[in-house]
C-alpha cells in the first residue's frame, strides 16, 4: 500500500447523454486547443458506504477501484468553499488516493471520513463497471488542459446488470472554468443533457442516495414551538462540527479547527441558554462532555491566530528586521505542529467517536422539557434577557481604565450573549439579528484586544530562549502589540455605544 496523494481539488462538470449521442469535434472549442483521443479503459469501482449511506448523502464516496494502473482506494471529499466552483453547475471535491490491492478501506481514508461515519461500519454499497473513451484537450507545447470521459455505466447487482446509464464528465486538468463551461455548452448543443452535478454513486444507489443528510437544519417560524428552536440550534452547531473533523486532519485550512471550535463553543451556549426548555440534567452532561474538546480545539486555534498576528507584524518590521522575526515566528509554528498532534490524538480516541455519536443522536432527538410545546416567541424573549443583562452590568461596572483581563470576560460575556440573540433571531426577527451583528463587532474589537496580550505573553515567554539579535526584535513585535492594543483601547466604547440601543434591545426589556 502506498500513502494518500496530496488531496488535489477536482474541478468536473457531469452530463448525461443518451445512447445515440455522438462526440463533437472540439478543436478549438477554446483558441489553440487541440484533441487528442487516448485509449480506452474498462473500470471497476466498488463503493463503500455506511448502511444508511452516511458519506453520499454528505457530498463524499469512497471507492476501491481496477482498471486504469494498480488498484487503488479513492477517497472524495467536498471541497473548501475557498476551492469551490462559482457555477452551480460544476462540481469541486477534493480527491485521496491510496494504491492498494486489498479490499480493506486504508486506514488513512477511514480516519477522514469519522465525523460522517462514527461508529457505523463501511461495507460495498455498489459495484459499477465503466467503458470509458477518453479524450484529451491540449494546449500550447502539448500541455494536458482537460479530459472528455464518455462512459457507458453499468450498475452490477451480485451476477447480472441492475441499471445502466451513459455519462460523459469533463475533468480540468491544467485549464481554467471558462474552459470547462465551454466545453460543456458544446456538448449541450451536440445533444448531450444538461449539466448534472449528481455523482455517478449517487445515480447508481437511486433515491436513497438524495435524501439529504440526517442533521439537515431548518428555520424554525415564530409560531413555531421551542421543540423545533431546539433542534434546529442542535443541528446547526453538530454539523458544523462533523462537517470539519476532515478538515481538521487534513491540517491545511486553520478554518477547519476555528469552524469545529465555533460549533462546540455555539452548541454550550445554546444548551445553557435553552436549559429551561431541556431536560436539564441531560443538557449539563452533554455541556460537560463538550468541555474537553472545546479546550483541546481552543489551544491550537489560539495558536493559529498568534500565528496569523505575528506573521502579519513581521511584515510590518523594518526590512532589515524581517528574517529575523521570521525565525522567532518559527519557533511559534514549531509548538503548533505539536499542538495539532495533540489534537489528532484526541480525535482518534474512542472517547472523541462515543461524543459524536452522543452529539449527534442529541441534535436529532433532544430530551426536551414541558416548556418545549411553549410558542418560541413568547419564550425566546426571556430566554436571552439575563445574558444580555449580565453583560449590560458588567460593562456599567467597569472603571475608566479597566484592565485587559476585565475587558477580556466583558467579550466572553458579549460572546454568549450573541449566539443568544443569534439563536432568536429566526423567531424575533431584524431586531435580534442586527443586535447579534453588533455584539459580533464588539466581540471583535475585544478578541483583538486579547489577542495583543496573547501575543506579548507568548513573545515574553520565549525570549529567554532567543539570541540578543533576536531578543531586540522581539521588543520591536512587543511594541506594535501595545500600540494596537491602545488603539482597540479607544475603539471598543463606541462599539458598545451601538450594542446599547433601544432600538435593538426593545425586545428584551
Amino acid at each position: 500500500m502506498t500513502g494518500p496523494s496530496d488531496g488535489k481539488v477536482e474541478r468536473e462538470v457531469k452530463l448525461g447523454a443518451w445512447p445515440g449521442f455522438a462526440m463533437p469535434d472540439l478543436t478549438d472549442v477554446a483558441p489553440g486547443v487541440t484533441v487528442e483521443v487516448r485509449p480506452a479503459l474498462d473500470l471497476d469501482a466498488t463503493y463503500v458506504d455506511t448502511a444508511d449511506l452516511a458519506l453520499v448523502r454528505n457530498g463524499a464516496s469512497l471507492r476501491r477501484r481496477t482498471g486504469e494502473g494498480a488498484p487503488r482506494w479513492t477517497l472524495k471529499l467536498p471541497a473548501a468553499s475557498s476551492e469551490a466552483s462559482s457555477e452551480a453547475s460544476s462540481m469541486s471535491r477534493r480527491e485521496f488516493d491510496v494504491e492498494d490491492d486489498t479490499t480493506v478501506v486504508p486506514p488513512v481514508l477511514a480516519k477522514l471520513v469519522t465525523g460522517w461515519v462514527r461508529r457505523a461500519p463501511l461495507a460495498p454499497v455498489t459495484v459499477i463497471r465503466s467503458h470509458r473513451e477518453r479524450t484529451a484537450l491540449l494546449g500550447a507545447e502539448g500541455s494536458q488542459l482537460a479530459e472528455i470521459d464518455d462512459d457507458e455505466v453499468s450498475v452490477i447487482d451480485g451476477d447480472h446488470v441492475a441499471a445502466r446509464f451513459r455519462e460523459v464528465e469533463v475533468e480540468l486538468v491544467d485549464g481554467s472554468e471558462d474552459l470547462l463551461h465551454l466545453v460543456a455548452e458544446a456538448l449541450v448543443a451536440a445533444g448531450a443533457g444538461a449539466p448534472d452535478p449528481t455523482p455517478k454513486v449517487a445515480r447508481a444507489l437511486g433515491p436513497r442516495a438524495l435524501i439529504p443528510p440526517d442533521l439537515i437544519v431548518g428555520s424554525p417560524e415564530p409560531t413555531a414551538p421551542m421543540a423545533d428552536v431546539v433542534t434546529a440550534a442542535l443541528r446547526r452547531s453538530v454539523r458544523q462540527i462533523v462537517d470539519h473533523d476532515h478538515v481538521i486532519r487534513l491540517d491545511d485550512d486553520p478554518e477547519g479547527v476555528h469552524k469545529m471550535r465555533v460549533g462546540t463553543r455555539r452548541l454550550r451556549s445554546d444548551l445553557q441558554t435553552l436549559e429551561p426548555v431541556l431536560d436539564g440534567a441531560w443538557a449539563d452532561e452533554l455541556r460537560s462532555d463538550l468541555k474537553e474538546l472545546a479546550a483541546e480545539l481552543g489551544i491550537v486555534r489560539d495558536a493559529d491566530v498568534l500565528l496569523e498576528r505575528l506573521w502579519r507584524a513581521v511584515e510590518d518590521l523594518p526590512a532589515a528586521d524581517r528574517a529575523v522575526g521570521a525565525r522567532v515566528v518559527h519557533r511559534l509554528e514549531e509548538e503548533r505542529r505539536a499542538l495539532q498532534g495533540e489534537l489528532i490524538d484526541v480525535l482518534d480516541s474512542v472517547d472523541y467517536v462515543g461524543l459524536l455519536e452522543e452529539l449527534a443522536s442529541g441534535a436529532l432527538r433532544p430530551r426536551l422539557g414541558t416548556r418545549a410545546r411553549e410558542r418560541a416567541d413568547q419564550v425566546l424573549p426571556e430566554l436571552v434577557r439575563p445574558r444580555w443583562r449580565r453583560l449590560r452590568k458588567a460593562v456599567e461596572g467597569l472603571g475608566a481604565s479597566p484592565t485587559d483581563d476585565e475587558l477580556h470576560q466583558v467579550r466572553i460575556l458579549a460572546k454568549r450573549t450573541r449566539y443568544a440573540a443569534d439563536l432568536a433571531s429566526p423567531v424575533v426577527g431584524d431586531a435580534a439579528a442586527d443586535l447579534a451583528s453588533r455584539l459580533a463587532d464588539i466581540q471583535d474589537v475585544l478578541g483583538d484586544l486579547h489577542d495583543t496580550v496573547v501575543a506579548e505573553d507568548w513573545l515574553r515567554r520565549t525570549l529567554p530562549a532567543l539570541d540578543h539579535e533576536a531578543r531586540f526584535v522581539s521588543g520591536e513585535l512587543v511594541a506594535a502589540q501595545r500600540s494596537e492594543r491602545a488603539a482597540l483601547r479607544g475603539a471598543w466604547p463606541a462599539a458598545w455605544a451601538a450594542c446599547d440601543r433601544k432600538a435593538l434591545t426593545r425586545w428584551l426589556r
